[in-house]
């Protein structure tokens, strides 16, 4: 290595200063998904991110989705899907694959690739420690014509109704990364597939993080010129949805941004995991490749 290049090496290095104290000992939550979690290098980069972060002293927790795979391994068992809505129906047989997937495969090869990064994590689902208790997911549809509402049950879908963190601060004390599979166990003994981005969310909330990033496969929010808005505050979300800056299915990830952040998180992150190292990008530099949600300057 020449002396220019390592003279580059130690201005970033040094650069990065500032970010590490002020992270310094906070809960980062990341939501891994996306083509960031089936492109094998963008998945070993990830790994070897989340493990730098553990060593400079942050506490990242690792929220994972599975969609993609979920369906994969549905059809290779012709597991018929019925749809309600638009939405999938999680009846008990589809629940079995959908908990075989995301927390045992999936969740277990998140694990292995930390470790093999030279990291130590556990692999958990909101299941264990009663991480995530959930509520029976159901839906209004009201009839244009008659006025009539109907309620639409999903079987096994739920969302968070009670957020427990003792485990993740054990695993954290550990000095292990979290990495949870979006699996919550109702008060009905059953168990509920719920929404990573939404799990992600209030797992966040419930640890007081002082970020959460969300990976996703888009730069994240453009302007209508179609550049990247870096910060946008939580009393510009409405109007920018009424403009039609932020449009179709952007809306309820922003909304749900501007959610997590009025419920005490500093800043959620819209992030393009398709960047190599986008993570360490967005924290440890002044080059932010998302759009942050917050409140003002956090």
């Amino acid at each position: 290595m020449s002396h220019a290049n390592i003279s580059d090496t130690a201005r970033i290095l040094s650069e990065a200063l500032p970010f590490l104290q002020k992270y310094d000992d906070q809960v980062i939550v990341v939501k891994f998904g996306g083509h960031a979690m089936v492109d094998e290098k963008l998945a070993q980069q990830f790994a070897r991110d989340m493990v730098m972060l553990k060593v400079c002293g942050l506490n990242p927790v690792v929220v994972h989705g599975g969609g993609p795979q979920i369906n994969r391994m549905l059809e290779k068992l012709a597991v018929k899907a019925e749809f309600r809505d638009g939405l999938r129906v999680t009846d008990p047989e589809t629940m079995e694959v959908v908990e075989m997937v995301l927390s045992g495969s999936i969740n277990k090869a998140i694990v292995s690739s930390i470790q093999q990064a030279g990291g130590r994590a556990v692999g958990i689902s909101g299941k264990d420690g009663n991480l995530l208790i959930a509520k029976r997911y159901v839906k209004e549809k009201k009839d244009p014509v008659t006025g009539e509402i109907t309620i639409l049950d999903f079987g096994q879908v739920g969302e968070p109704g009670e957020v427990n963190t003792e485990i993740i601060h054990t695993i954290m004390k550990s000095d292990a990364i979290p990495v949870i599979a979006p699996v919550g166990i109702g008060l009905d003994g059953l168990s509920y597939n719920m929404n990573a981005d939404t799990a992600a969310g209030a797992i966040a909330t419930a640890l007081k993080a002082k970020r959460l990033l969300m990976l996703t496969d888009i730069a994240g929010v453009l302007d209508k010129d179609k550049n990247l808005i870096h910060e946008l505050k939580v009393s510009e979300v409405q109007g920018m949805i009424d403009n039609g800056t932020i449009t179709a299915g952007m809306i309820p990830k922003i909304e749900s941004a501007a959610s997590v952040v009025n419920s005490g998180v500093d800043g959620v992150i819209i992030l393009d995991g398709r960047v190599p190292h986008s993570v360490l990008l967005e924290l440890l530099t002044p080059y932010g490749v998302g759009t942050r949600v917050s409140r003002k300057g956090a």
